[in-house]
């Protein structure tokens, strides 16, 4: 008992190493593991048989034969009762080493997508059954010894005079070994699920890894144009798990030092769905909305990731993913580096128009705004009216409220404005030229943009005098 108190203390993997046969290992706890395997080993279909009954009457997932057919439950059953078997007792393996059919069990069932759960529940019951069949050796094994003994018994004239209590010996073990046998039994099933866990989570990295692999390169063709072919936009759906239709916009986003790396945490948050990968040094990401979504990801953009972004127009086909990116790439140039902001590019038209064209936008900046700019004093003071003015529909008085000034201020500097630039403040030309060139003053790169000094009466760069 000693001997056997020691193997029960033993890790399971240090146990599990010990490939000696039964006779080899010493003690009754050895003879007896290998007198059970002996006699159970040819008896492997019935076994069988009466776990995949077993398994199929205590689950669901199993007794459909949906995910895991009669026969594939029905081989791996086997397989693993087999090893498990010679493995326990001491015999020498049939095909390959112990624990194959067990890692075998693992891999296949993460492919198959059965839960790891429903699995280990499958090895406690066919464990379970393994144990119940050896009790039955062992029962049987009790009454025919204490048949021949009663016959003996009998016989000699002394029938129940020499029985001392120990008749219950099978295999000759007594019954505290039959105890060590029965945890013997679950330590082997224990180890082999252990095994059958690892290799299931590992399968399920690597299926994890090629999905992930697969994704990324299905993305970015769908980002290079090809997804005007329907194979690659259908497979594409399938692998970011979206409709092929649906509405959907491309962002492009700079990787800024203060901004997180990904957006996407901060759009699940509030339940948008989208993907994203670094690219050329940006990230771009496609983002599905709902209706009336446009406007809440442009703010959690802003408010929340801090990320300078261009949005695309919103389109309803995976297949238009590559015009859209460059649409939203085109919106993130009209945006200065590091800012922060985050534009849609149809609120950017104007800007998208002279950003790819700097000669334009500097000759409107100098045929609109040139003298305007060479008044160093008044510069900031009458470009911010010029621009509120302009935002305001060209009222005087709305614009007035804005500025903090009175309305004849505002008129004042329009036509300081207009008498600088020979411009008359009332032509639908000069108010369309001044509106282009102070969205192409940014981008010119012939002035920086205007300071944002407050346009205030006798603030910096004060009301111009009538």
């Amino acid at each position: 008992m000693a001997e056997n108190q020691r193997n029960r203390n033993e890790p399971p993997g240090e146990r599990g190493g010990d490939r000696r046969s039964g006779g080899e290992r010493g003690g009754e706890d050895g003879g007896l593991r290998h007198a059970l395997a002996v006699a159970m080993v040819p008896e492997i279909d019935e076994l069988t048989r009466r776990v995949v009954a077993d398994i199929h009457a205590h689950s669901d997932a199993y007794a459909s034969g949906t995910t895991v057919s009669h026969d594939d439950l029905w081989e791996i059953c086997r397989d693993n009762l087999l090893r498990a078997l010679e493995d326990f007792g001491g015999l020498p393996p049939s095909a390959g080493d112990f624990e194959h059919a067990a890692r075998e069990t693992g891999r296949r069932r993460a492919e198959q997508n059965v839960p790891l759960d429903t699995v280990l529940q499958a090895y406690r019951r066919g464990g379970r059954v393994m144990w119940q069949v050896m009790a039955e050796h062992l029962r049987a094994s009790r009454t025919g010894r204490a048949g021949r003994r009663d016959t003996a018994d009998r016989a000699d004239g002394t029938y129940g005079a020499g029985r001392t209590g120990d008749g219950g010996r099978a295999y000759g073990a007594d019954p505290d070994t039959e105890l060590d046998i029965a945890g013997a039994v679950w330590e082997t099933i224990d180890r082999y699920s252990l095994v059958m866990a690892e290799s299931y989570r590992l399968t399920q990295l690597e299926m994890q890894g090629r999905r992930d692999t697969r994704r990324v390169a299905l993305f970015e063709a769908l980002l290079d144009g090809r997804g005007d072919d329907p194979a690659v936009a259908s497979a594409a759906a399938a692998a970011l798990g979206v409709p092929v239709h649906d509405r959907y916009v491309i962002v492009v986003a700079t990787q800024d030092p203060a901004a997180p790396p990904n957006p996407a945490p901060v759009l699940d948050d509030h339940g948008i769905w989208s993907f994203w990968r670094p690219r050329s040094g940006r990230y771009a990401g496609i983002v599905r909305l709902a209706a009336g979504e446009s406007g809440v990801l442009l703010d959690l953009l802003r408010r929340r990731t801090t990320a300078t972004a261009g949005v695309s127009p919103e389109f309803d086909r995976l297949s238009q993913s590559g015009r859209a990116l460059r649409l939203a790439e085109q919106a993130l140039r009209t945006l200065p580096a590091g800012s922060g902001e985050a534009a849609a590019f149809d609120d950017r038209l104007p800007e998208v128009l002279l950003v790819g064209r700097p000669e334009i936008a500097e000759r409107l900046v100098t045929a609109y705004l040139g003298s305007v700019l060479d008044t160093a004093a008044e510069r900031d003071t009458l470009l911010d009216t010029l621009r509120v003015w302009l935002d305001n529909g060209c009222s005087a008085a709305r614009a007035a409220e804005q500025l903090y000034c009175h309305r004849n201020t505002v008129l004042n500097r329009i036509g300081r404005i207009a008498e600088l630039t020979g411009r008359s403040a009332e032509s639908g030309e000069a108010r369309l030229g001044w509106a282009l060139a102070l969205r192409a003053l940014p981008l010119s790169g012939t002035e920086d943009e205007p300071g944002s000094a407050e346009a205030a009466p006798g603030g910096p760069g004060g009301p111009v005098p009538a």
